[in-house]
């Protein structure tokens, strides 16, 4: 007679944030993912930590962290030491925001990384930086699809697109992006569409682009793409993307672009170019600012090369399915860990 085996019951994980769409790509399918989506996420609280730290088995720390002071933090990593609740950390960026403390941000990562029994990341570059500077080995897992573009929609050969959403602190300098993407959209034969987000008085807070799409020297598009879906489909339509944010490690938006066959234009500094080759970079840092000249090459070059191919989606969903299996894994051993001590 066979014995039948129970069924084991679903991994409980506690995620910070509590939602997102790299979130639920990364997720295995045997997860269960507890707590409220709400934010900030209440993971932060160490009184609701220490209250709940039963109802899960492995905490997930990807971002939060940023707007927490010294104390706030190292009372939150006493927290999690306190319970024992096995905390995994993702290191998605290495520097901070625009206009934040680079100290800050290093305190910051050195707090949850001396407390992490795990530590992932998405790129070698960024593991070898964690490893010098903080003494960690990171597991280097790679950022997996977010969309899957739209059929029917068709690439306009050297067509640039710069998008500059809400003009938040991370879009520095947003005029002369504007000036060295259309330089470079010119000079490569191309023409550029510079989108900004509906609720935003492109007249008063950025009247040269304004002066630029009155006379027709570039398309001024007004949307506000709410989900990756949306972002891909838009992208699907440039032969070039160009990324305006400083200081980023690792970026969706270059998924996204791969996804879409859009070339990606990018700061550099991070390790964007290992996510994806197609990826050219320009100059543009806190310390020396933006260089338009550099800006103005790098979209040439952009749009002077064949237009990368889309993503291979069988490859995609074969990647999703082996970052799911590192994430299951890291859970199974950190909270089996836990249940032997």
């Amino acid at each position: 007679m066979t014995t039948a085996v129970p069924a084991r019951a679903p991994l409980r994980v506690a995620s910070v944030p509590s939602s997102g769409a790299y979130l639920d790509a990364v997720l295995p399918p045997d997860v269960l993912r507890v707590g409220p989506r709400t934010s900030p996420s209440p993971w932060w609280d160490p009184d609701h930590l220490v209250a709940a730290a039963d109802d899960v088995e492995v905490l997930h720390v990807h971002s939060g962290y940023e707007a927490m002071g010294s104390d706030q933090l190292e009372a939150w990593t006493a927290a999690v030491r306190r319970t024992g609740l096995p905390l995994v950390v993702t290191v998605h960026q290495l520097r901070p925001a625009e206009g934040a403390s680079l100290v800050r941000h290093r305190a910051q990562l050195r707090a949850l990384l001396a407390t992490a029994e795990v530590v992932l990341t998405l790129t070698a570059g960024a593991a070898d930086e964690i490893a010098d500077r903080y003494g960690r080995t990171a597991i280097v897992v790679a950022h997996p699809s977010l969309a899957t573009p739209t059929p029917g929609i068709g690439r306009e050969t050297r067509l640039v697109g710069l998008y500059l959403g809400r003009l938040g602190p991370e879009v520095a300098e947003p005029e002369l992006l504007v000036r060295g993407a259309l330089s470079g959209a010119l000079s490569g034969g191309g023409r550029l569409r510079v989108d900004v987000h509906p609720d935003v008085d492109v007249d008063a807070a950025l009247p040269e682009l304004a002066g630029y799409a009155g006379a027709g020297q570039l398309e001024l598009r007004r949307s506000h793409p709410r989900d990756p879906t949306a972002c891909v489909r838009n992208l699907q339509e440039l032969h070039v993307s160009v990324l305006p944010h400083r200081a980023c490690t690792h970026s969706s938006w270059v998924e996204l672009c791969r996804d879409a066959g859009t070339r990606v234009v990018a700061p550099r500094g991070g390790h964007l170019d290992q996510q994806w080759s197609e990826v050219v970079a320009y100059g543009n840092d806190t310390r020396t600012g933006l260089d338009v000249t550099s800006l103005s090459s790098a979209v040439v070059a952009g749009l002077t090369r064949p237009a990368p191919a889309r993503a291979d989606r069988a490859w995609r969903v074969e990647q999703q399915s082996a970052v799911r299996r590192v994430h299951a894994e890291v859970y199974a051993q950190v909270a089996g860990d836990r249940m032997s001590a």
